[in-house]
């Protein structure tokens, strides 16, 4: 709090005082008073009314600046109430009365929302498992009958179905996790065999170098994301799909590369970004853009970095970085 601030909101009361000295002295006149004794009168007034100002603009200096740095120091702010101290003048226990009514009412909304979030959340899982039943029995039906036309769209929506359930468990991940040393290989092996028809029926072949590793990670999220890149690929016409892990001291490195017809360079910014579908989005019906957004919620949420490279006409290659000798909270 400044002198300066101090001091322009109190002009009205110095005006009031000044005008209240001025009439003073003139009553003291009219009555014959000596110089003297108006003047000592004066000083006395004067010197009172400086010590009591001094002393309300210490004490609103302390208050005010001990609140501003509590709220520049704190993360998150709504805590601020719960750091604020009692003051000894009027004006701040009435601003800490608000700001505790301020933050319970903000609390309560808060908890109201999370709790609808959750209840819509449990509802999204409970239909998702409840819709896979019949989609899994169509499923059979048309790989008995050889119906490949109806196997494959219904692959879609399955797909679509499980981007749903994995974007709602995103949302409250520490629930659905279970971090522990996994082997990259047999995850992307159990991916391409669930993905086994449809890379057969568009022809692409899958090579792999350096999978025997393992990584700090959650197998069934691991599992999705391979999925979801391996949709990518199909879905942007590639014919050849490469992964490569490479270990180094601090991380392991996995490179997840197609030869399809790539991100144009004006786009990759912002691949990962929630419905971006770009340039590809418009030539390819098919896209949502909610396949990389979910992948990148899910690496966030385990602790792992994603980037893309990507050059249109020739490649995209997805790079996740597994941390080593790490623990990362997952909220």
């Amino acid at each position: 709090m400044k002198l300066t601030d101090f001091i322009k909101g109190r002009v009205p009361v110095y005006l009031v005082f000044a005008l209240t000295w001025v009439l003073m002295l003139i009553f003291l006149s009219a009555f014959h008073v000596q110089t003297q004794a108006a003047v000592m009168i004066s000083v006395l007034l004067l010197l009172g009314a400086g010590i009591a100002e001094a002393w309300e603009y210490l004490r609103k200096k302390q208050f005010y600046d001990k609140l501003l740095l509590n709220l520049n120091e704190l993360d998150q702010k709504y805590l601020l109430p719960e750091m604020t101290g009692e003051p000894g003048f009027c004006e701040g226990k009435i601003l800490c009365e608000v700001l505790r009514e301020t933050d319970k009412s903000m609390c309560e909304q808060i908890g109201m929302h999370r709790r609808a979030s959750a209840e819509f959340r449990e509802y999204i899982e409970l239909w998702v498992h409840e819709i896979k039943l019949p989609v899994a029995s169509l499923q059979l039906m048309c790989h008995n009958d050889g119906n490949a036309k109806y196997a494959e769209q219904l692959k879609r929506i399955d797909d679509y179905i499980e981007n749903v359930l994995y974007y709602a468990r995103s949302r409250n991940a520490e629930k659905d996790y279970l971090i522990k040393p996994v082997p990259l290989k047999r995850v992307f092996t159990d991916t391409a065999i669930r993905n086994r028809e449809e890379l057969q029926q568009r022809g692409i072949s899958l090579s792999t170098e350096n999978l025997d590793t393992e990584v700090m990670t959650d197998a069934k999220w691991l599992g999705f994301i391979f999925g979801q890149l391996m949709n990518n690929s199909m879905k942007y016409d590639a014919d050849a799909i490469t992964v490569t892990a490479e270990d180094t001291p601090d991380a392991t490195v996995l490179r997840f590369r197609d030869n399809g017809i790539g991100i144009p360079e004006s786009d990759l910014p912002y691949i990962f970004e929630k419905s971006f579908t770009g340039e590809n989005g418009r030539t390819h019906s098919k896209s949502t853009g909610m396949g990389l957004y979910i992948i990148r919620q899910l690496c966030e949420k385990l602790g792992h970095s994603i980037t893309a490279e990507s050059v249109q006409g020739e490649y995209t290659e997805i790079v996740i970085t597994f941390g080593k000798n790490d623990l990362h909270d997952v909220r």
